[in-house]
């Protein structure tokens, strides 16, 4: 049996980069960037005003009290001449006239006069107005040619913002990785709109892994159910590689009864084995190999938070490696519930997180750790991590946390009372 550390290395020795494809903006989200992305313009494009107002020429302060008269008026979207008076009125996002640098704000002024057609002739000032004041300066946000993402950021909605500002219609993106998933396992009924069999249970972790996967970025060729027999997941294998997947994940019949067939399989394919059996709980058979026509493959234990911490801690990863992240950052918490971890073996266990009045971040670990149960896995927030010489954690300890699901940040409930 391997650690956990060393079973990730070994693992993500042998993830492969995966290719650069373009990518439309609005296909974007989630997707992460094979290369950086360089500003093509500056942002903004324009010196434009702030705010509604006046726009003068300021070389020095202009005291409260000057009077100045005003000529035409700049509204956003205008084209923008010289300026033909010693004042204009102008809108927000209007983009100055020539000769012009500075904006009084239209509450800092009295009107004093206007034009046969009701526009400002003549203002006085409120308040005194500096030089370059309530202007926004052509690339005061983003300068022309500058890196705005490097590579192996993952597009979220704020990235598509600056993206679309600044005219980009498409990425240069990593391929999303190709995942399929086999469930083994004959008590699984894979069709929930039927009523459940005696002896079956509704298939769980295929949906659970389908759905992780897509929100991780990655893209689910397959999702199959077969039984307990060599033939029929050596068929559902074959299928996935046949479709050139980048990764399988199978669950169930990999740990040492009569039934857990996949280690046979793979020998019998050719497949190298990287491990088998991870100092981990749960999900200490997870078995990892690499096979003969090239893709990996993750061997998952069928119990559902063995599939849960086994996706969260060895896929996630395997997946940020594919398309080119780099690692997490560690998140710590202070422990509120003291645990008495059995040594040698890393702990992936499910808690609630909140913060206290200093702001410090505080992890309670929940009662109900079996690595049956489903219910207690949707009331966390992320998960606590004890590693495997960890020994006795006392209350107050400093523990490393992790959010449920890759890509996601920890959810913070309340204090409890």
């Amino acid at each position: 049996m391997i650690e956990y550390i060393d079973a990730l290395q070994r693992l993500l020795l042998h993830a492969v980069r995966l290719p650069a494809e373009s990518c439309p903006l609005d296909q974007a989200l989630g997707r992460v960037t094979a290369a950086a992305i360089r500003s093509p313009l500056a942002l903004p494009t324009f010196d434009h005003a702030a705010m509604d107002g006046y726009a003068l020429q300021v070389r020095d302060t202009l005291a409260p009290g000057s009077e100045h008269a005003v000529q035409g008026s700049q509204a956003a979207g205008d084209r923008a001449g010289a300026a033909t008076g010693d004042a204009c009125e102008i809108m927000t996002g209007a983009r100055l006239p020539e000769g012009l640098n500075s904006v009084v704000a239209v509450e800092d002024t009295q009107l004093l006069a206007t034009h046969a057609d009701g526009t400002s002739a003549s203002i006085r000032l409120l308040q005194a107005l500096k030089a370059a004041q309530n202007v926004r300066h052509a690339g005061s946000d983003v300068a022309m040619g500058s890196e705005v993402f490097g590579p192996g950021t993952r597009i979220d909605a704020a990235h598509v913002m600056l993206l679309a500002a600044l005219g980009i219609g498409s990425i240069d993106a990593a391929r999303r990785p190709r995942v399929a998933i086999i469930c083994t396992g004959k008590e699984l009924q894979a069709d929930r709109s039927q009523p459940l069999v005696a002896e079956r249970i509704h298939n769980s972790n295929g949906p659970y892994l389908a759905a992780t996967l897509d929100a991780a970025g990655a893209q689910v060729h397959s999702c199959v159910t077969v039984d307990d027999t060599v033939v029929t997941y050596a068929g559902a294998l074959a299928q996935a590689l046949d479709a050139g997947v980048d990764l399988v994940l199978s669950t169930g019949a990999v740990s040492m009864g009569r039934y857990d067939f996949v280690p046979e399989v793979l020998r019998g394919l050719g497949a190298e084995l990287l491990f088998h059996g991870v100092a981990m709980r749960p999900g200490k058979p997870l078995l990892c190999a690499r096979l003969a026509q090239g893709p990996l493959l993750l061997a998952l234990p069928g119990t559902p938070m063995a599939v849960a911490a086994a996706m969260r801690f060895f896929v996630a990863p395997v997946l940020r490696t594919m398309t080119g992240q780099g690692t997490e950052p560690v998140l710590h918490a202070v422990l509120d519930t003291p645990q008495q971890p059995k040594p040698g073996l890393r702990h992936f266990l499910r808690a609630t997180l909140h913060l206290d009045d200093d702001g410090r971040l505080h992890a309670r670990v929940l009662p109900q750790q079996q690595p049956f149960r489903i219910y207690p896995y949707t009331e966390s927030g992320a998960w606590v991590v004890l590693p495997e010489h960890a020994a006795d954690c006392d209350e107050g300890s400093i523990v490393e946390v992790a959010s449920l699901a890759h890509g996601q940040s920890p959810r913070i409930d309340r204090a409890p009372p």
